[in-house]
């Protein structure tokens, strides 16, 4: 059976604005990482809503109405393929995220040169 998404199956989680090892309320660590921004400050928020709003614009809102959740998630996992994979980004020389990542070289702590010019 196909769920419907809803109150039910939806969770948010507030992103962890402590630069202390997260706990639980019981004083038990989580190992979670805290949040890449300090207290008060919207780096991190900036770059999730920039990311959240791109993928609204591109996926979300053209399909239309989504019917279940699974519709999404499955959308969700291929756009995610896509946009690391097949993407070109202007920031990233033009190349797809994941082939411009290729290029680090973090003995070095640099990029390196392509060896031959993307198509």
């Amino acid at each position: 059976a196909q769920r419907r998404c809803g109150p039910a199956t939806s969770r948010v989680r507030s992103p962890l604005r402590s630069h202390r090892t997260p706990a639980d309320p019981a004083g038990n660590p989580t190992h979670l990482d805290p949040s890449v921004g300090s207290v008060g400050d919207a780096y991190d928020n900036a770059l999730a809503e920039s990311t959240i709003g791109l993928f609204k614009t591109e996926l979300i809102k053209p399909h239309g109405t989504w019917r279940t959740c699974d519709q999404v998630e499955i959308a969700t996992l291929e756009y995610v393929d896509w946009y690391n994979h097949r993407r070109l980004h202007s920031g990233a020389a033009d190349l797809p995220p994941a082939a411009f990542e290729a290029l680090y070289d973090p003995t070095e702590h640099r990029l390196t040169q392509p060896a031959t010019q993307p198509i």
